[in-house]
């Protein structure tokens, strides 16, 4: 094989390198969009509706797209202050080991810049309450606190 060959080769290869990363790129950002497709917020916007939404579906990577920076994080009284790639991880462990079958939103209010809701999660066939707490930040919310435990 001449040099001239093995130099096509090597381009050709880093140019399938390129359009595959182009692609793990573009998948991502579509997943990202997906997470974030609800949030132009109004003032009538509820907030809580894509949160159930992925707590249905037991979806740690679209419901972390709402955690803060830093949150409080407590699952079955092990309560944590995480960060949000910390918190991910603590809440993908919960999912795993206990599926998500339903969630109902029993309460919800708003003071100011803060809204909490109280829900009961049936995952794993066990009941939970679950509290989450957020909090206005630029031009959305973002969870500053998500309690899961048993009644």
């Amino acid at each position: 094989m001449g040099v001239i060959q093995i130099y096509l080769r090597g381009l050709i290869f880093a140019k399938y390198r390129v359009v595959r990363n182009l692609i793990k790129i573009a998948a991502t950002a579509s997943a990202l969009f997906a997470c974030f497709s609800l949030s132009a917020q109004s003032e009538s916007y509820d907030v809580f509706q894509p949160i159930t939404k992925y707590m249905v579906k037991g979806d740690a990577e679209c419901l972390s797209a709402w955690f803060d920076d830093n949150l409080d994080i407590s699952i079955n009284s092990d309560e944590n202050t995480a960060s949000k790639a910390q918190a991910r991880q603590i809440i993908k462990a919960f999912f795993a080991a206990h599926t998500p079958q339903s969630f109902d939103v029993t309460h919800a209010a708003e003071k100011a810049n803060m809204k909490y809701m109280v829900g009961n999660l049936t995952a794993g066939g066990e009941s939970y309450m679950v509290t989450i707490f957020v909090s206005s930040k630029g031009d959305g919310y973002k969870i500053q606190q998500l309690k899961i435990e048993r009644p």
